[in-house]
């Protein structure tokens, strides 16, 4: 799946900002926080995506790792742009940034299916996040793929979270009824 995204960030270099400019309205203007990543590899930037979300007026946040059994947490970049590798390695704000509950989160993807079923990095800290943030109250998420990442049955256990939505830069579709 790797290579496979690999050959779809080559063969188009504007998938991130045609994904950004798919999100619906009624999406972005219900995002009060959202959060975005830091692409590791050939993940599709969500760069373009976030500066939507920051021009429809919402807050955004960076997730960070800090105890592989923990959820992950939400801070605000630092206006100079600082960032510490975190647990796994990311860029991150440090420590002293501020901590803040995201209600939209932007998630990385290895592949993904119609059911929103998703294939992460094998850790489980977007699952162990959006369960955490789910008992928490409303939160919205969102994988962030290039079309070419979908597959017939994303592999799923019984700790896997589904997305609401899935984004690409050919489309944007629900796949949770309560979404």
């Amino acid at each position: 799946m790797r290579a496979l995204r690999d050959r779809a960030r080559a063969r188009q270099p504007g998938a991130a900002a045609a994904a950004a400019a798919l999100l619906p309205i009624e999406v972005l203007s219900r995002a009060r926080v959202a959060a975005s990543y830091h692409p590791r590899g050939s993940e599709l930037s969500p760069g373009p995506l976030a500066d939507r979300c920051a021009q429809a007026g919402a807050r955004i946040v960076m997730p960070v790792a800090v105890d592989l059994d923990l959820p992950l947490e939400f801070r605000r970049p630092v206006p100079c742009g600082e960032l510490t590798p975190d647990l796994l390695g990311v860029p991150s704000p440090p420590a002293s940034a501020p901590a803040l509950r995201p209600d939209l989160v932007i998630v990385p993807m290895l592949a993904f299916d119609r059911c929103g079923r998703r294939l992460g990095q094998g850790a489980g800290c977007y699952d162990r996040t959006l369960a955490a943030l789910r008992k928490e109250g409303p939160v919205f998420a969102v994988g962030l793929a290039y079309a070419a990442q979908e597959v017939e049955q994303a592999p799923a256990g019984a700790l896997d979270e589904r997305l609401d939505a899935v984004l690409t830069e050919a489309e944007f579709f629900l796949v949770r009824a309560d979404s």
